[in-house]
């Protein structure tokens, strides 16, 4: 596919990843990777460290030429462009602001880049510093500002640029809990109000759910899920997103029968559970993993539950979480709402747990 200069647009390109691969020698970092992100949307890539996550990034933003496939912004390919010809703004983990230089030079140091003249810097980085709110510290160095603060300079000068797509690599990371929570806000009510295609790269779950319009799960440099948040967390469609994305009991058997939607699962720890029907393929007799979350788990009298004896139980606030020993030995956790009338029950107390509904059970094949 030939390459070519963007559209001129600056806000709401759609940016297309197609067959994404990269190799470090006999390492391969990304393994062919495809997303059709839409104009104006957030997306997250979410996953453990030495995913490709970062890798991805930096592909897109041109630091790194992949081995296979191409990236596509606004229906044009910007393979051979360099990073900046590539409308591409992007805020690092550590900021990277330039220490001799002042606030509104920082923010500059983009649009000179890119040949504007000393005036048009001055002007449009102070228009994008009071944008995030720094107008005021445009004469100050880095050093005198907070780490907040320092952030929303890289973000200004991510903006100043006015980019087709916005990339963030792990911009919370150096902020303490309740910045962060302000930043997140901050920073999504901007992309919002500039309508900036923005991927954000993450290893935080929470942060992923809450601000992202969809996420992209990866795991070893493959696409495991890319699907809104709500999905990922209800529906997911692997072992792994499962298990990384939120907490989940994990729980041995075999698969007894299939019925319409459902499904019928025999546990090691002795009862039969009816569960969702496995999403991928696997026959009658087969070995199976169940995965159920702590909320999806109940304490209940059905002597034909899940028979255990409660190890620990711990108030959490709005919730109260119990770990209990099933009779195959493994440790299973059940989380109640507290406002529900739940009580933390004593070490030893012999319990049945049932899942709440057919459907909070997902099944995958054993491997």
């Amino acid at each position: 596919m030939p390459a070519s200069t963007p559209s001129t647009a600056t806000t709401g390109q759609a940016l297309i990843l197609d067959g994404i691969t990269h190799r470090y020698g006999a390492s391969v970092a990304v393994d062919t990777v495809t997303l059709d992100i839409k104009g104006g949307e957030l997306v997250a890539l979410l996953g453990p460290s030495g995913c490709g996550k970062t890798t991805l990034l930096r592909i897109i933003a041109g630091f790194v030429s992949q081995s296979a496939g191409h990236v596509i912004v606004g229906g044009e390919a910007i393979d051979a462009l360099p990073p900046n010809r590539r409308s591409v703004g992007i805020v690092f983990q550590n900021y990277a602001l330039f220490p001799h230089m002042t606030v509104a030079d920082n923010v500059g140091f983009g649009l000179a880049a890119r040949g504007a003249d000393r005036a048009t810097q001055r002007e449009e980085a102070l228009k994008t510093l009071a944008l995030v709110k720094m107008d005021a510290f445009a004469a100050r160095y880095p050093r005198q500002l907070s780490g907040g603060q320092q952030q929303r300079v890289a973000l200004a000068r991510a903006l100043a640029v006015r980019p087709s797509i916005l990339l963030l690599d792990e911009p919370f990371a150096a902020l303490d809990k309740n910045l962060r929570l302000d930043m997140q806000i901050e920073i999504k009510r901007l992309q919002r109000l500039s309508g900036i295609t923005t991927i954000l790269v993450t290893h935080d779950q929470e942060e992923a759910l809450s601000m992202s319009d969809r996420v992209a799960v990866l795991s070893q440099g493959r696409l495991e899920q890319f699907a809104a948040p709500t999905e990922v967390y209800d529906r997911p469609e692997t072992l792994f997103v499962n298990t990384f994305v939120g907490t989940a009991n994990v729980l041995n058997g075999t698969l007894s029968a299939i019925e319409g939607d459902a499904a019928v699962v025999k546990l090691d720890s002795g009862p039969s559970l009816r569960t969702r029907k496995p999403s991928l393929p696997v026959g009658a007799g087969g070995r199976v993993v169940i995965c159920i979350r702590p909320e999806h788990l109940q304490v209940t009298g059905d002597q034909d539950g899940i028979a255990g004896v409660v190890e620990m139980g711990m108030p959490l606030g709005a919730t109260v979480v119990h770990e209990i020993r099933i009779g195959d030995g493994q440790a299973v956790k059940v989380s109640e709402p507290h406002y529900g009338g739940a009580r933390v029950l004593p070490a030893g107390t012999p319990v049945r747990l049932a899942p709440r509904a057919a459907t909070a059970a997902t099944v995958f094949p054993f491997h």
